[in-house]
This record gives C-alpha cells, sequence and structure tokens, in this order.
C-alpha cells in the first residue's frame, strides 16, 4: 500500500514514520521547503525520543519520502492523511483553511480512486466540508472519480509518540463505505495483531471522540487543581486525596496530579475549540469554561506563591527556573505554564535563569534575552533567591541538595509539580512550598 501524509508536523512526521516502518511506502509533504531540505538531510524538526533513527532507517530503506509538491505522489497513492495545522482562530475555533486547501489539492490532482483521512483534530462536520471540497473540484475538471472521507484522529502522548503509535490502546476510525472500512482495517492489522482495537464508527461521532477525550482528561487536571488548592486552605493533604480517590476503579488514578497547569498543542486548543462549537451550535459548555478558566489561574500560581514569600518585593530576585517546556520528554512551549509565570516574574522586575534539558532553542526563539538560559540546574540556581521547578524532568528528582543549599543565597524551592517530599526538603535546609500540601 503507498500512502501520502500532508503535514511533517509532529502528528504527520511521527504517523508516516511508523507506517513506514510496518513496510507501507510513505510520502510525506510539506509546503516548508527548509524543512523537508533538512528531513532529506536527517535533520528532524521536532524533539521525539527515537523518532530521529526510525526516520533514518525507514529513508535508508526505501519506504519513507520526503517532498515539498504533493503532486510527487498523487499518481500512485491509496490514501491520502490529512496532518496539517488547525490553529485557533481569534474566537477559539479551529481554522480549517489548511485542511480544505489540502482537499482541494487533492480533488485538482487525484486520477483515480483516493481515501482522504483527516488525521488532524477537526470539528464536526469537517469530514462533510472536504469531501464537498473535493467534489467541487472534480466537478469543474469534468470527471467523475470516486473516493471516500474518512476520520481517523490521533492519541498521541508527546515523548511517549512512537509507542502510541506502536502500541495502541484503541484506534479510532470513522467510516461511512465498506471500502475504506477495509482500506484502514488492512492498513492497521500490523498494529492491532497484539489485540488492540480498532473501533469503528460514523464519521461525525469519530470526530468528536478525540475533542471529548482531551477535554476529559483536561477537566481532570482542572479538578484535581482546584482541589489541591482547596486542601492548603483546609489542611488536608491533596497526595492522600489522589491516592483515596484514585484507589476507586471508576474513578482511576490516572491524571489525578496537581501541577501549575496543562500546555501544549492539544488541550488548550481542543477545549477552546469544543467550547466555541458548542456556542455555534446554541450549547453552553459550562464544565469547559470552568476547566479553562482554572488552568490559567493555575498556571501563575508558583509566581503568587512566590509574591507571598517575598511580600511582593520581587524587584532584582535571581529566580531559577527548572524546566521551561510543557511536559517532561519534548521540547513544545506551545501554551507551556514556564510562559505565563516568565512573564509575570519579568513584569515584577525578577532576574530569571533557566535550565531545561531540550527545549533551550525552543525558549530562545519565543523569549529571545529576555531571561539567561543556563547549562544546568546548578549553574541556574547559582546565588538564586528562589528555584521555581515548572516541568518535572527526571534529572531533577534527585539533585545534590547540598550543593544547590550552599550556592543559593536563600535556599527556597516552589514545586509546581510536587515531586519532592516536604518533610525531605525541611531536613535538607530548604523552605518548601508544594501544591496542596
Amino acid at each position: 500500500m503507498k500512502i501520502t501524509i500532508v503535514g511533517t508536523g509532529y502528528v504527520g512526521l511521527v504517523t508516516g514514520t511508523c507506517f513506514a516502518e510496518m513496510g507501507v511506502d510513505v510520502s510525506c509533504i510539506d509546503i516548508d521547503k527548509q524543512k523537508i531540505d533538512n528531513l532529506n538531510k536527517g535533520i528532524i524538526p521536532i524533539y521525539e525520543p527515537d523518532l530521529d533513527t526510525l526516520v533514518h532507517k525507514n529513508v535508508k530503506a526505501g519506504r519513507l519520502h520526503f517532498y515539498t509538491d504533493i503532486a510527487a505522489s498523487m499518481h500512485h497513492t491509496d490514501v491520502v492523511f490529512s496532518a496539517v495545522g488547525t490553529p485557533p482562530d481569534e474566537n477559539g475555533s479551529a481554522d480549517l483553511k489548511y485542511v480544505l486547501d489540502v482537499a482541494a489539492t487533492v480533488g485538482r490532482l487525484m486520477q483515480q480512486y483516493v481515501l482522504f483521512v483527516t488525521k488532524s483534530t477537526v470539528p464536526v462536520g469537517t469530514a462533510e466540508k472536504v469531501r464537498q471540497t473535493i467534489q467541487s473540484e472534480l466537478d469543474t475538471r469534468g470527471v467523475n472519480i470516486p473516493f471516500d472521507v474518512a476520520s481517523n484522529p490521533e492519541f498521541l502522548k508527546e515523548g511517549a509518540a512512537i509507542d502510541d503509535f506502536m502500541r495502541p490502546d484503541r484506534i479510532v476510525v470513522g467510516v461511512d463505505s465498506d471500502r475504506a472500512r477495509n482500506i484502514m482495517e488492512q492498513l492497521y492489522k500490523p498494529f492491532t495483531l497484539n489485540g488492540h482495537p480498532i473501533i469503528f464508527m460514523d464519521i461525525p461521532s469519530a470526530e468528536m471522540t478525540k475533542y471529548a477525550a482531551n477535554a476529559m482528561l483536561a477537566t481532570r487536571i482542572s479538578f484535581m487543581n482546584d482541589i489541591a488548592n482547596l486542601c492548603e486552605r483546609m489542611g488536608a493533604n491533596v497526595h492522600d486525596v489522589r491516592r483515596g480517590i484514585g484507589s476507586d476503579p471508576r474513578i482511576g488514578a490516572k491524571f489525578l496530579y496537581p501541577g501549575c497547569g496543562y500546555g501544549g498543542s492539544c488541550f488548550p486548543k481542543d477545549v477552546k475549540a469544543l467550547i466555541k462549537t458548542a456556542e455555534e451550535h446554541n450549547y453552553d459548555m459550562r464544565v469547559l469554561q470552568a476547566v479553562e478558566e482554572v488552568n490559567e489561574d493555575q498556571k501563575t500560581l508558583l509566581y503568587r506563591k512566590l509574591y507571598r514569600h517575598f511580600n511582593g518585593d520581587l524587584n532584582g530576585k535571581h529566580i531559577a527556573l527548572w524546566g521551561l517546556s510543557f511536559k517532561p520528554q519534548t521540547d513544545d512551549m506551545r501554551e507551556a505554564p514556564s510562559l505565563a509565570i516568565i512573564e509575570k516574574l519579568l513584569t515584577a522586575g525578577c532576574k530569571v535563569y533557566a535550565y531545561d534539558p531540550v527545549a533551550v532553542h525552543e525558549a530562545q526563539r519565543k523569549l529571545g534575552d529576555s531571561i539567561t538560559y543556563c547549562d544546568d540546574i546548578y549553574a541556574a540556581a547559582k546565588g538564586a533567591d528562589a528555584i521555581l521547578l515548572v516541568t518535572e524532568w527526571k534529572e531533577f528528582r534527585l539533585p545534590d541538595w547540598q550543593r544547590l543549599h550552599e550556592n543559593m543565597k536563600t535556599a527556597v524551592l516552589f514545586d509546581g509539580r510536587n515531586i519532592y517530599e516536604p518533610a525531605e526538603m525541611t531536613k535538607q535546609g530548604f523552605t518548601y512550598y508544594g501544591l496542596g500540601v
């Protein structure tokens, strides 16, 4: 089988590489010439564990190809995956311009049957717009070429995307024809040999499933952040509360960890888009509105704790920031809590010294020289008035506390991910602030 994937961002590149690993002939298309040139040279545009190894392997094997023009692959492709961006408009709705551009191009170029699959996260009803766009182009050409449209939302976690694709807990596919269903079954068969299910459904339900899944996970995060904030005020320990409720099989333990807010390319965008979609259908998503409000407030919680600790006197303070990416194992800083915190710190007159294992280059692109970038956590903390832990990278778990204590101006630590034990931090001579404890 031969497939074409349009868009070589996070989703498109991972999807194309993993299909190629299973023996599929994959052409990845992107209008960004520099990105394609770099990919053909073996330069990977994103940080994702093991992705570079698999890309190099499958390019060398002749199964993975990179082009700037979809025409290079349309004459032999069976399936076109649209993995282009769906950025939020100013009102929060998803911008479908790029998806529909791909559909129009396919309609202009296709010579034989094609299955068009939306892989990007798109609102309910997008597949129908794609169908109309392709058909309009065919009508303009005066040709009658059969095609199908399907929805195949991705459920990839940044930092674990290869494993998620290779060993999925489920594959969701929306189709409305037997031919499309058979093609998707054949394409995903290598990933279901160990019993991982393909869940087939109608196309609108598949489109909604992606939004509903991300909205539920975002809701759990904001809920636990709300509970943690209340625990602090009432003298309860959110660690014990989390264990207590997580042991209930109806609730489960995942995504019950309080923190300084969610970020990334999915949760913030998808929550906003679902709220906007509901508005367009005269429905008010009250729960998700609260989820978003709690999350935005949570992103500056560490700053507010810092402000109270120093009685509002932050001008000139040296603040060490541990972690810049929105989560570990990625360099993605989209909607990252670190950005909201840094903005507050700089406005207050603080000097920010930051360290992140992989996201420094992305931070430099976003922040320029407004902060100082350090080579490790110790360089960031040297002479610091306080440490703010924002991203829970593994290398932050067991630092040399004595070395830190000796080199900091004042041994104060604000733990935005609750990875340290309060009693242990006190023992090490630190003034410690966690969340919900």
